[in-house]
């Protein structure tokens, strides 16, 4: 992900996410915390055939040793194609990469579709945080990967995952 994609992940981002969306600001931190020296941060984009932005993620190395889901999304026409599974994939890849030995993440309790896939990957639930996404005051579900170098990989047809 690069600056000049953050207007066309805006709009993804608002709406999948109406109530919590991301700021154009968190986006911008983000990418710059993910280039150059020091750099503990992958933001991938996904373009279909046509160049349209259809997906997009992020991981933070907090440490050597933990690293966490920011964000995945993908846009509802490319549900069920795989291209959450490869976003996620890329994402491990860089955990691996950074030498985490886990993978956290948070989930909305009732998003059942995201955690099939996070399960599909071996991600076990440890916790709830109350009121974690707001305004809405909906619950998160806690996960944890131990090991992301030996996820299952996903695959996708007819989009191009750029970092």
């Amino acid at each position: 992900m690069r600056w000049w994609d953050i207007d066309p992940v805006m709009d993804l981002e608002r709406a999948l996410f109406p109530e919590d969306a991301w700021s154009r600001g968190m986006f911008w931190s983000e990418l710059a915390h993910a280039r150059g020296p020091g750099a503990n941060r992958r933001y991938l984009v996904a373009e279909d055939t046509d160049g349209r932005i259809v997906g997009y993620a992020g991981l933070v190395a907090s440490s050597s040793e933990q690293a966490d889901v920011q964000t995945i999304a993908v846009a509802r026409d490319h549900w069920g194609t795989g291209l959450g599974g490869r976003l996620l994939t890329e994402l491990l890849s860089a955990a691996t990469a950074f030498e985490c030995s886990e993978v956290m993440l948070e989930c909305r309790v009732d998003n059942v579709r995201a955690q099939r896939l996070y399960e599909r990957f071996g991600f076990v639930p440890i916790g709830v945080r109350r009121g974690y996404y707001q305004p809405g005051n909906v619950d998160a579900l806690v996960m944890r990967l131990t090991d992301p170098s030996t996820a299952v990989p996903g695959s996708e047809r007819g989009t191009e995952i750029n970092g």
